[in-house]
Formats: C-alpha cells, sequence, structure tokens
C-alpha cells in the first residue's frame, strides 16, 4: 500500500496560480505537463476544456460565494495546440439570473495568442445544498 496523496483537482489540472478572482471575472494561470499530452506534444483537449471549465466557474462564484456552478452546458472549440508550458485561462460572466448564468472564456499561451474558446450554461445552487447532498451520499455507502 502506498502512502501517496490522491491531488486534488486544481493539482491533477497543473493549477499554478490563480491571477484573478472578482466581480464576474477569473483568470487562472496552469502549468502544461509533457503528461498532459499525446502525439506530438499537444495538450489532451479535455485538459483544455478542464482549465478554461474551472476559470468560468470561478468567475461565477467571485459573483456569488454562497452558489456552486453546475454546468448545464459546455462547448468549446479548439484554435491552436496548447504545448507543455504555461497557459492561462480566462472566463467571465456574460449575463446572469436568479438560477442560471451564461459563461465564456479562452485560453491563452503566454504570448497572448487564442487556443481556446468555450462558452458554458451553469446553474446555480446553494453552496449549502450541494454539500449536504454530498454528505447524505458519502453517508450511505
Amino acid at each position: 500500500m502506498s502512502d501517496a496523496v490522491a491531488p486534488t483537482l486544481q493539482t491533477a489540472l497543473g493549477q499554478v496560480r490563480v491571477l484573478q478572482n472578482a466581480e464576474g471575472r477569473a483568470a487562472i494561470e496552469y502549468e502544461c505537463g509533457p503528461h498532459m499530452c499525446h502525439s506530438g506534444g499537444v495538450a489532451q483537449g479535455g485538459f483544455v476544456c478542464g482549465w478554461i471549465d474551472a476559470a468560468m466557474a470561478h468567475a461565477s462564484i467571485g459573483l456569488m460565494p454562497e452558489m456552486t456552478p453546475m454546468s448545464l452546458e459546455l462547448k468549446v472549440s479548439y484554435f491552436a495546440p496548447a504545448r507543455p508550458g504555461r497557459v492561462i485561462a480566462e472566463g467571465w460572466i456574460e449575463r446572469r439570473g436568479r438560477a442560471t448564468c451564461f459563461a465564456e472564456g479562452r485560453l491563452l499561451d503566454p504570448a497572448g495568442n487564442v487556443l481556446a474558446k468555450a462558452s458554458s450554461t451553469i446553474r446555480l445552487i446553494p453552496r449549502d445544498t450541494v454539500e449536504a447532498q454530498a454528505k447524505r451520499a458519502l453517508t450511505d455507502k
């Protein structure tokens, strides 16, 4: 049996630091490692999607910290490959309602080139409701 600690979502995605997280906007710096790439040193699309999705979620939390964002729909368009090294995911809220918001985001390389763009429809659920459901799910096992 190993003493290894399971990675958190942030470490699994290669998060380096949060650059901005306020008033419906977020920017997060990630380190794309070779282990995140497939042939030719290109980051697997799931990581690109995850990086932008996390930035959009942070943007919604920045507006409403008492709510938990749950993706209802997520669309990503890939323009250029992300390669090993630093990338920046940006997310912002385009429109917000009481229970739903619409977010957009993009992934940039260090030179500011847009590698991918995304849009998301996010359901906002009270954080205490989500945490109570998670506790019940763990105790029911």
